[in-house]
């Protein structure tokens, strides 16, 4: 009989305890946690570094804790005021509490993705297209807050929600046009209109200054004749007020008069 050496079979152990070992060893990166299970009973959450578990009895699932960056496909809403406009988002959530990320929801991230796509239309569908173009700050913290309450049984933490693009019909782009056009138009006739006022109450001002002082009259229609001068290419008819020549005619008056009631030599 010929005797069987015991080195292959040791190396062959050794060989399988190495294998079993590096198996069972796991090392987590400083944003990652591990779920660990013992014989499908949750355990505890390990991590991060180096994690040692019992080949067969122990599982482990990984759960990344950075922010995750999800964009939300273009959504069709009909708003308040029945227009129809597609919205697209962005989100940004992450993992807070590994347990509940993995044994309340099968799938965190797909669960999120779909939850804020029914929430963008039921939020943007409650309020007019101006609102939406208007007043995105106030829609994106309601969306922020229904979906983080919503998300806070699954162990995620939804810390933003944009709204990137509303996109309109083209029709719906021209009336908004013919819209902005029309009050463009009303606000500067208002703005006309106030100068309009304003200007008048100011002459009205000036009649009554000028009426308290009647040589500013005088004055004034000096001023006007000397900037009429300066311009040689019309020929101008100004008429010359009576205030003016009055006192020139009164004295050719007092002069003539003595003249006119002086005795006449008799033949």
């Amino acid at each position: 009989m010929i005797p069987i050496s015991p080195l292959p079979i040791i190396s062959v152990l050794v060989v399988v305890a190495l294998a079993i070992l590096i198996s069972s060893l796991k090392i987590l990166r400083e944003y990652e946690r591990g779920v660990i299970f013992l014989f499908g009973h949750f355990q505890a959450v390990k991590g991060p570094g180096i994690i040692i578990l019992i080949p067969v009895m122990q599982q482990m699932v990984r759960i990344d804790l950075r922010t995750i960056v999800m964009d939300v496909p273009p959504q069709d809403v009909i708003s308040r005021d029945n227009v129809p406009v597609k919205v697209n988002a962005v989100i940004l959530f992450r993992v807070i509490d590994p347990e509940k990320a993995v044994i309340q929801v099968e799938d965190a991230r797909e669960a999120t993705s779909q939850l804020a796509q029914t929430t963008l239309r039921s939020v943007l569908g409650q309020h007019e297209l101006d609102e939406m173009l208007a007043e995105r700050d106030k829609l994106n913290d309601s969306i922020q807050q229904i979906l983080d309450q919503h998300t806070d049984a699954w162990g995620i933490k939804v810390s933003n929600v944009e709204i990137k693009q509303v996109d309109l019909d083209e029709t719906m782009i021209r009336a908004i046009a013919r819209q902005a056009e029309a009050e463009r138009q009303r606000r500067a006739k208002i703005i006309n209109a106030e100068g309009e006022q304003q200007a008048s109450e100011k002459l009205m001002q000036a009649a009554q200054t000028l009426m308290r002082q009647p040589q500013s009259i005088q004055l004034r229609y000096l001023q006007t004749l000397v900037e009429i001068a300066g311009d040689k290419t019309h020929t101008i008819a100004f008429p010359l007020p009576l205030d003016l020549i009055e006192p020139l005619l009164g004295r050719v008056i007092e002069r003539a008069a003595p003249e006119d009631s002086a005795p006449r030599p008799t033949p």
